[in-house]
C-alpha cells in the first residue's frame, strides 16, 4: 500500500446530537480536517459530492480552500456525478482548483448513486439523449470532460475579441497540465472498471460493488481490480495506474472509540439493492484493537491489490475525534501493512 487518505461524506444535522449541525460547518470543517490530515502525514483529503442532500455538494470552491490551506497532501473527490456536470464549466472549475492546489487534484468521477430525488440532473438541465440511459449520458459527459482537459483547442476564436487571442483555436482556461491523468473513474461493476482502463482513467473502487459472483465483497473487488489492469495493459497505456479502495476501519485505542464503534454488528458484508434492480454486496466495517486489525486487514484481498486507502470517516463526530480516527490508523495499522 502506498498511500492513505481519508474520505468524508461531509453529512451535516441540525441535530444536537452532531458536531456538524450546518453546511457551514461541514465545509469549515472539512478544510480544517484536511489541514489535520496533512500534518499527520496522510496522504489524501477526498470528499463526495450528493446533491439535494444535507451533504457536500458542489466541490470545486471546497477543494480550492482546501488547496490554498495545505502544501502537500492529495485532495480529490470520490465521487462527481458526471449526469449533474456541464463538462466545459467543470473543467474550468477543476483547472482553477488544481492551479490554486499545485497540481494537487486527484478527482473521482462515476455516473452517479441512488438519489434524493427524482431524475435530480433534470433540474440541473440535462436531458439524456434520444436512445441514451441517464448512465450514458453520465460517461457521455465524463468523456467530453476528458477531451478537454487535453487543452487542446477545438473553439473557433471570434474576429472580433475583447481581448487578443493567441493564434489557433482556442481551449478551455485555465488549463492544468497533468489534469487528465489524475482522473478516476468510480466502478461498481467490472464492465465500467474495464472502459475506465480503456480511457487511461484510473479506478476507484468503494464500499460497495455489483454482486457479480456471490462472492465474499473483498474478493469480488480484488477481482474487478485484476480486470481493471489487465485491460489497462491491453490498452497500452504509457503510464502506471492508479487504484484506490474504501474502507470503514477503526482501531479500538480509548474509550471513545469503544462507545462508538466497539460493539458494532456488522461483522460480515451485507447483500441489498441499488436501484430498482441492481443487487449490490457492501464491504464490511472494520472495528478492532490494532493487532486484531492488523490481521483482518491482511486478508483482506482488495486491500492488498490496490495502491490507495481511503478511510470513510464519521465526519458529524467533530475534527478532532476524526483527526484520532485517522492518526490511530496511520500509527498502529498502516506501517504493518506497508505503508511507507
Amino acid at each position: 500500500m502506498k498511500k492513505i487518505g481519508f474520505l468524508s461524506f461531509g453529512h451535516w444535522t441540525p441535530s444536537a446530537q452532531s458536531q456538524t449541525r450546518s453546511a457551514a460547518d461541514a465545509l469549515l470543517q472539512s478544510i480544517e480536517l484536511a489541514v489535520a490530515a496533512e500534518q499527520l502525514g496522510a496522504d489524501g483529503a477526498y470528499f463526495r459530492a450528493h446533491h439535494f442532500a444535507r451533504q457536500l455538494g458542489s466541490p470545486f470552491p471546497l477543494l480550492a480552500a482546501v488547496g490554498a490551506r495545505t502544501q502537500r497532501i492529495e485532495i480529490g473527490t470520490a465521487v462527481i456525478d458526471m449526469r449533474y456536470e456541464n463538462p466545459l464549466y467543470m473543467a474550468e472549475d477543476a483547472g482553477a482548483a488544481d492551479l490554486i492546489a499545485g497540481g494537487r487534484l486527484q478527482l473521482g468521477i462515476s455516473r452517479g448513486s441512488p438519489e434524493q430525488v427524482i431524475d435530480g440532473w433534470r433540474h440541473f438541465g440535462y436531458e439524456p439523449a434520444e436512445g441514451e440511459t441517464e448512465a450514458d449520458m453520465a460517461r457521455r459527459h465524463a468523456q467530453r470532460f476528458l477531451e478537454v482537459l487535453r487543452g487542446e483547442g477545438f473553439a473557433q476564436p471570434s474576429p472580433r475579441p475583447m481581448f487578443q487571442n493567441p493564434p489557433g483555436l482556442l481551449r478551455v482556461e485555465p488549463h492544468a497540465d497533468g489534469l487528465r491523468d489524475r482522473i478516476w473513474w468510480g466502478a461498481s461493476s467490472n464492465a465500467t472498471a474495464v472502459w475506465a482502463a480503456q480511457l487511461g482513467m484510473n479506478l476507484q473502487s468503494s464500499t460497495l460493488k455489483d454482486d457479480e459472483t456471490g462472492e465474499a465483497f473483498h474478493v469480488q473487488q480484488a477481482a474487478q481490480i485484476r480486470a481493471y489492469r489487465a485491460a489497462w495493459k491491453e490498452a497500452g497505456h504509457q503510464r502506471e495506474p492508479r487504484v484506490s479502495v474504501s474502507r470503514s476501519i477503526f482501531a479500538l485505542i480509548d474509550d471513545r472509540d469503544y462507545t462508538y464503534f466497539g460493539t458494532s454488528s456488522e461483522q460480515g458484508d451485507q447483500i441489498g439493492l441499488i436501484g430498482p434492480s441492481t443487487r449490490a454486496v457492501f464491504g464490511r466495517t472494520y472495528a478492532a484493537e490494532p493487532g486484531a486489525l492488523i490481521e483482518q486487514l491482511r486478508q483482506d484481498e482488495a486491500i492488498a491489490e490496490a495502491d490507495t486507502l481511503l478511510l470513510t470517516v464519521p465526519n458529524q463526530l467533530g475534527v478532532e475525534y476524526n483527526t484520532h480516527v485517522i492518526e490511530a490508523i496511520l500509527t498502529h495499522v498502516a506501517p504493518a501493512l506497508g505503508w511507507r
